[in-house]
């Protein structure tokens, strides 16, 4: 049997599938009253860096820290799932297993979330229309600097209308390692050159917005074989208010 350890990133008490696959980590434990999870506070961690990283704490936790053959992160209200269905109660008996695992993890080495389309813009115009464009521009002169290689690929990637987001996946050990790599030394140079200081609570998320992007990045340069997989949200979706905030920012740039 694999040792497959997905971790379940939370900030607050909540739902957790009952299979022992799946770890709830409390990511930005740094300082914060303990909820009963594991903590992304012990070891080699970024934990007191949440409010800028978001769930990569957690996922910089695991990397330094955790043993296990393939290592994942999904979010506490999102999770691959086999297929969607409307209820709530139904999509939790359609997330994925230890079993299921298994037998995708062993013709596939990356699991990753299925394609968010956007259609009318690139994944740049889209990302430069939703956040402050000083994190991805830096990403770009940062792997010119460092990674000249990767370069082809973050101009297809950011050209093409689609991308994986979430920052969910799933990955085989050794491919997991180099992706956190790679990753985190582009983003500790993003932070030693930014200026955040102005940004609001959701713009102070910028290494958790370039990392979306640096994950297909990632995965085109190194010709990664990967399955696209169901996600589901665990909890209804304000579709009305969410596109009225993308054609805001779309038309006037808020």
């Amino acid at each position: 049997m694999s040792n497959i350890k997905i971790l379940v990133a939370a900030h607050k008490p909540y739902w957790m599938p009952n299979d022992d696959v799946y770890m709830p980590i409390h990511v930005g434990k740094e300082g914060k009253t303990d909820i009963g999870y594991i903590g992304d506070n012990t070891g080699d961690h970024i934990s007191h860096k949440n409010a800028n990283y978001c769930e990569l704490t957690g996922l910089y936790w695991a990397w330094k820290n955790l043993e296990a053959d393939s290592i994942g992160l999904v979010h506490y209200r999102r999770y691959f799932t086999k297929k969607e269905v409307r209820n709530i109660d139904e999509k939790k008996e359609q997330i994925l297993l230890r079993s299921d695992w298994e037998k995708i993890l062993a013709h596939y080495p990356v699991v990753v979330a299925d394609k968010r389309k956007y259609y009318i813009e690139s994944n740049r115009s889209h990302y430069n229309h939703a956040h402050h464009s000083d994190g991805l521009d830096l990403a770009e002169q940062i792997i010119q600097e460092r990674y000249p290689e990767y370069r082809a690929a973050f101009d297809l990637v950011c050209k093409r209308t689609w991308a994986h987001m979430f920052n969910m996946f799933v990955m085989r050990r050794d491919m997991y390692d180099a992706y956190c790599e790679w990753l985190f030394d582009i983003l500790g140079e993003i932070e030693n050159r930014v200026d955040i200081s102005s940004y609001d609570t959701y713009e102070a998320r910028i290494y958790g917005f370039v990392s979306e992007i640096l994950l297909d990045v990632w995965i085109e340069k190194n010709r990664v074989l990967y399955k696209e997989q169901n996600v589901s949200f665990m909890e209804k979706q304000n579709w009305i208010k969410k596109g009225g905030a993308f054609l805001k920012r779309k038309v006037f740039g808020k």
